[in-house]
């Protein structure tokens, strides 16, 4: 005797991995979506508190009032300081600026970087973030995930 599978049994072992991959594939999808929104989490919270953060080493200098929009720098008091998208996005209040990729998932971008509206690409999905430098407040103002990405 020979031993060997059958074909029933080789087609079965074939239907089941169908099953598994067809409930599999979009778990994993999901899985990417959320990976995206967490970094974005991350990267909400880091910018605000850079900006509190470079607020207050302003105050202690004697300068009011939150950090500028703009590419540049700007004085007050006689120092210079670096405005919010100095050398990259939020490069005046991140150590590291983010790079400005627009239409990529997981990636931030900006289309005039002197006006202080952002924008989050998750889940095919982009999510507009205002900072008015007035206020100091950076909010998500529109898209799918912003109540992910904020709360």
């Amino acid at each position: 005797m020979k031993k060997a599978f059958t074909m029933i049994e080789i087609v079965f072992v074939i239907v089941v991995l169908g099953i598994l991959a067809a409930v599999a594939i979009p778990k994993f999808a999901a899985t990417r979506v959320d990976a995206q929104i967490a970094k974005g989490r991350a990267e909400v919270a880091s910018i605000r508190s850079g900006i509190v953060s470079e607020r207050q080493s302003r105050l202690i200098k004697g300068c009011t009032g939150y950090i500028p929009n703009g590419t540049g720098t700007y004085v007050c008091n006689g120092q210079t300081y670096p405005q919010m998208n100095n050398g990259g996005l939020f490069g005046g209040i991140l150590m590291y600026p983010l790079p400005n990729i627009a239409n990529e998932d997981g990636k931030w971008s900006s289309a005039n970087t002197g006006i202080g509206t952002y924008v989050f690409r998750a889940g095919g999905a982009n999510n507009t973030f205002d900072y008015n430098s007035t206020s100091g407040r950076f909010t998500c103002t529109a898209g799918t995930y912003c109540d992910k990405l904020v709360n």
